[in-house]
């Protein structure tokens, strides 16, 4: 699989993510991680975490993927084609505020997006997903209706859904990610938190 670290791409087999998680009983993936910075803070604050975010785009992530810490790696994949070499690996997945072609994904159910998860994870996964008014809106869906949408279609491939929570602005501003900042202060900052597990 192509992983990043800056303008630097490199191939990583299985034989060698597997010494890099060797220690790590927790392996979380930051689906359409963006810039990155939800997985840099995450791994900062959490050492005992290992944390892969992955994106198509190579050019968001060249800040974040300079850094050095031992348990962040930044993967270049898309979401409905995720590498086979983390297959069974992880325990936690975070999507936050989707947008594009993994917020459709989301929204279609696509089978490709959700057996490429339930692949690599292993058993007693979590998932959390936050979703944002303003990228359903330009998918063309209304807030709640998009919100139950994507929550439906978790639950009918055997997700067990819990209560959705929703984001108000103080917790955006406080969210290690970019985009939640851009919400809070923005013109529509509605946003909903769901989690998951399998």
């Amino acid at each position: 699989m192509e992983t990043i670290r800056g303008k630097t791409s490199l191939n990583m087999d299985s034989t060698e993510l597997h010494a890099r998680l060797a220690n790590y009983n927790r392996i979380t993936l930051d689906l359409g991680t963006g810039d990155g910075k939800f997985a840099f803070c995450h791994a900062e604050n959490f050492p005992s975490h290992f944390i892969i975010g992955v994106d198509t785009c190579r050019e968001n992530l060249k800040e974040y993927s300079r850094t050095k810490l031992p348990n962040l790696l930044y993967v270049i994949a898309s979401a409905q084609a995720l590498p086979h070499e983390l297959h069974g690996l992880v325990s936690h997945v975070s999507i936050n505020f989707p947008w594009g072609s993994l917020l459709q994904s989301l929204l279609d159910g696509d089978p490709r997006l959700m057996c490429g998860l339930e692949s690599v994870l292993g058993s007693g996964a979590q998932l959390e997903v936050r979703l944002n008014g303003g990228a359903l809106a330009e998918a063309g869906w209304l807030f709640e209706e998009g919100v139950e949408q994507v929550r439906m279609n978790f639950e009918s491939v055997g997700w067990r859904i819990g209560l959705p929570t929703m984001m108000d602005t103080r917790v955006l501003k406080h969210f290690p990610s970019t985009w939640a900042k851009r919400l809070a202060f923005g013109r529509d900052p509605r946003a909903i938190q769901i989690s998951a597990c399998i």
